[in-house]
């Protein structure tokens, strides 16, 4: 059975990709930092006849990808990955401490890169592949009170046109996904948002992508 590697998975958005991916036939490796979040969606995933493994991972420690994901690749048949973990926080760019603005840089771009690296050399093994950006709209255009997650996303939408083009012909498919906000718990520690309800749910924007999966672009505006 070939795997797919979900980032960020315990929740939202990721954990709603991994259901969608599991129902297509592929197992799943959970990514994230928070253990329980993680057995939590891998148990909903067995419960609905899928399979699912759970991996304790800091995308931005190259050391940590490197060694565990060689490992992964001894145990598992890598078919691709979905980058989704990220971060945000929000706020006028002057007021925005140095610990904020690392965080989401080296989560959102560093760590995005590096997970990207250690896969794509099994998948150019296989010859096929997917590897899934989940950028969001904030990487189509500037946003107020954003300025450090908008050049991070602008980062990694420059990264995924790129790579489009260096595997151009590869069997190696490229999605750059660029979706508005979503109801998750990704704001549950922001003002930034005062009603997140009138987003579209993850399970929605989830089921989207599966839809125009075969896109190099997607893009899902906010409702």
């Amino acid at each position: 059975m070939k795997t797919m590697i979900v980032t960020g998975a315990g929740s939202g958005l990721g954990k709603e990709l991994a259901f969608l991916f599991s129902k297509k036939g592929y197992h799943l490796l959970l990514v994230g930092r928070t253990i329980e979040k993680l057995a939590r969606a891998k148990q909903e995933i067995e419960a609905l006849g899928g399979n699912a493994d759970i991996l304790s991972l800091d995308i931005s420690d190259n050391e940590e990808v490197g060694s565990k994901l060689s490992e992964v690749n001894e145990r598992y048949q890598i078919a691709g990955l979905v980058n989704n973990a990220g971060i945000g926080h929000f706020g006028p760019f002057t007021e925005m401490d140095h610990t904020q603005i690392k965080e989401m840089l080296e989560t959102n771009v560093w760590g995005t890169i590096l997970m990207t690296k250690a896969i794509l050399p099994l998948l150019s093994q296989n010859g096929e592949g997917r590897i899934m950006n989940i950028i969001s709209t904030a990487g189509l255009r500037g946003k107020v009170n954003e300025a450090v997650y908008v050049a991070s996303k602008f980062a990694v939408r420059g990264f995924t046109e790129s790579l489009q083009k260096e595997y151009e012909g590869s069997g190696i498919k490229f999605n750059a996904v660029y979706m508005g906000g979503m109801d998750t718990p990704f704001w549950d520690e922001s003002t930034h948002v005062s009603d997140k309800s009138r987003f579209r749910t993850a399970k929605e924007v989830a089921e989207i992508i599966m839809d125009q999966i075969d896109q190099d672009s997607i893009i899902i505006e906010s409702k």
